[in-house]
């Protein structure tokens, strides 16, 4: 028998060649996949990266590489399923009636589009990227707070358009009756949706009036972090104990938002106890001497206070009070440990010990009263 003879059996309706094509279509998929992929990103990134130094080639196929395989097999799984048909014995509804034949249309069309709108978001997330490094060369950090924005935002409106584009074409659903319907129950859906809606305007107060931005350092509700992004509905806030805390944008800014980024000083308050035994020119020569170090330091303001503040239980206190010249709160610890230091030095240069919290108890030797009454 001649290979042309075995390629025109018919088995279940098809010919051994409609096979022969849907099989060699998946082996091609299956071998040559990866190739066609990077082929792909490479002609896109040739056409996407005029006037871009900061995404490298390997970065941009990393983020096309899931929805172009999803394209590249999808568009294989066309080509190779157009030779196949159902046997007609088994008598399926065609495909513009309901039965298999349309729900497999519909699930591949929903399936398709859907890696389009993927392969789109990746692509803004591409151009998000780009200006997201440029805005890094920039001391302002205005533009790394609305660059992340605007990039959800038009990730926003292209799944909004996606999501309209398939109820139109896969679906069948009239768009326009959805828009109309839209506009008629606006008010319910806000109603709906306040909670949302709050804190969409709670983003936009907070571009438009810039109570801080990407990087500062705020306290809001208790918590207190840096600031990563503004999306939105919600700030993100990385704590000191790097925690990722999310705040919704209306309590951003209903609620009293302390940005300590915005601070011209640190304030350091604090007392230091010395023994009760510590002489009166000893008190007076460490008042002084911590006085004198506040003044000098070249990270103080000529705020600084030292001062012997009051009787303690079980110490004299000195209070020590002054302002570091900073917002850079590493460099503040830095010049308070250099200060405590100092201090420590002071104490002890003057003959002084610190105090600790102690109780005196004193004993009455009642059999010594008995015996004089007597």
């Amino acid at each position: 028998m001649q290979v042309g003879e075995i390629l025109n059996q018919v088995y279940f309706g098809n010919t051994v060649e409609d096979y022969c094509w849907f099989l060699g279509a998946f082996l091609v998929v299956w071998i040559f996949k990866r190739w066609l992929s990077h082929l792909l990103s490479d002609l896109l990134f040739f056409f996407l990266k005029k006037g871009s130094k900061d995404v490298s080639r390997a970065e941009f196929e990393t983020l096309l590489k899931k929805p172009l395989n999803w394209i590249i097999m999808l568009s294989v799984l066309f080509l190779g399923t157009s030779h196949i048909e159902f046997p007609e014995s088994w008598e399926m509804a065609s495909i513009e009636e309901f039965g298999v034949r349309r729900i497999l249309d519909r699930i591949y069309k929903l399936l398709f589009f859907s890696s389009i709108i993927w392969l789109g978001l990746r692509i803004i997330d591409y151009f998000g990227l780009r200006m997201a490094r440029k805005a890094d060369e920039t001391e302002s950090k205005f533009d790394d707070q609305v660059i992340p924005f605007l990039k959800e935002a038009i990730k926003v409106i292209v799944i909004i358009l996606g999501a309209f584009f398939i109820l139109d074409n896969v679906f069948e659903v009239d768009v326009t009756t959805i828009v109309a319907g839209l506009g008629i129950g606006g008010v319910a859906l806000a109603l709906a949706s306040k909670e949302s809606l709050e804190n969409l305007l709670g983003s936009f107060t907070i571009f438009l009036d810039k109570p801080f931005t990407i990087g500062d350092v705020v306290t809001v509700n208790g918590i207190t972090g840096t600031v990563e992004k503004v999306g939105f509905r919600s700030t993100r806030l990385r704590t000191f104990e790097k925690s990722y805390v999310t705040i919704p944008n209306k309590k951003m800014v209903d609620v009293e938002l302390d940005n300590l980024t915005l601070r011209t000083f640190r304030r350091a308050r604090f007392a230091i106890g010395v023994t009760y035994d510590t002489s009166l020119e000893q008190m007076h020569a460490i008042v002084a001497d911590i006085q004198k170090l506040l003044d000098e330091n070249q990270d103080t303001n000529m705020e600084g206070v030292a001062r012997f503040h009051e009787f303690g239980p079980s110490s004299l206190d000195i209070l020590v009070m002054y302002y570091v010249d900073t917002d850079d709160y590493n460099h503040y610890l830095d010049v308070k440990q250099y200060l405590n230091y100092e201090i420590i030095k002071i104490v002890e240069k003057h003959g002084a010990e610190f105090a600790f919290p102690s109780t005196s108890v004193y004993f009455h030797d009642e059999t010594k009263r008995n015996t004089n009454e007597k």
